[in-house]
């Protein structure tokens, strides 16, 4: 859910940039598109991408994505890289973890979204996982505020994940997608069309709230995160 509604609005994506998803996921859902030629994956952490690169788990879930000829691996700081990078790319996934502290908050930021967009290639899109709108409905519809500060369109969506409960996710680019014309080009595992359009619409418990955008200087998404969390467990 996360990279195929963003892979089918693409026209033949070529280069992707995936920030984040060390274990390889990602990567593995990105692959299946022929027309990509080239995987760059961003990701923090050393230890978490040679686990994606060597663990017999995780080898069998990815499928050996990481090693695949078309994948680079960088491990580096997601936000250092989109400052000091001026390559553009058909479509950026980022699959960060939650906005829980300040050095997690600068991720989901109006100035990293505006280094986002300045490295879409013309009709590129980005997506991110933007955490519960159901468990943190604050924090979710905060991460979409600070993407439409950019100028950006969104498109939020979200799905049940049995491990996670509801998830959602918000899908961006220089005009709005209408849900009802993506066509998928790849076969899923059990992500169909019909299921695809629904997961755009939100019901009443997880529809839009009035929120502040997220800033370098106001890092206000990990309050409303940590509210909303602390309200559960």
């Amino acid at each position: 859910t996360l990279v195929h509604p963003v892979m089918s609005v693409v026209e033949n994506p070529t280069r992707v940039l995936i920030l984040g998803g060390g274990d390889g996921m990602a990567v593995r859902e990105v692959l299946k598109y022929p027309s990509v030629t080239d995987v760059l994956l961003v990701d923090l952490d050393p230890a978490m991408t040679r686990l994606g690169q060597e663990h017999p788990a995780l080898l069998k879930m990815n499928q050996g994505a990481l090693s695949d000829e078309r994948v680079r691996i960088l491990n580096q700081d997601a936000y250092s890289f989109l400052e000091e990078n001026t390559e553009q790319w058909s479509a950026i996934v980022m699959d960060f973890p939650d906005p829980h502290g300040e050095a997690l908050a600068k991720l989901y930021s109006v100035h990293f979204y505006d280094m986002v967009a300045a490295h879409l290639s013309p009709g590129g899109r980005a997506v991110t996982q933007a955490t519960s709108p159901y468990f943190a409905r604050n924090a979710f519809w905060c991460v979409n505020e600070t993407i439409e500060a950019t100028g950006l369109q969104t498109n939020p969506y979200h799905v049940w994940v049995p491990s996670f409960g509801e998830w959602g996710f918000i899908m961006m680019g220089a005009t709005p997608v209408e849900p009802r014309g993506l066509r998928f080009r790849v076969e899923r595992e059990w992500l169909d069309e019909m299921t695809l359009r629904t997961l755009f619409s939100f019901p009443a418990d997880m529809e839009r709230v009035e929120v502040e955008p997220n800033t370098l200087l106001d890092p206000i998404i990990m309050h409303y995160y940590r509210e909303a969390w602390s309200k559960w467990f």
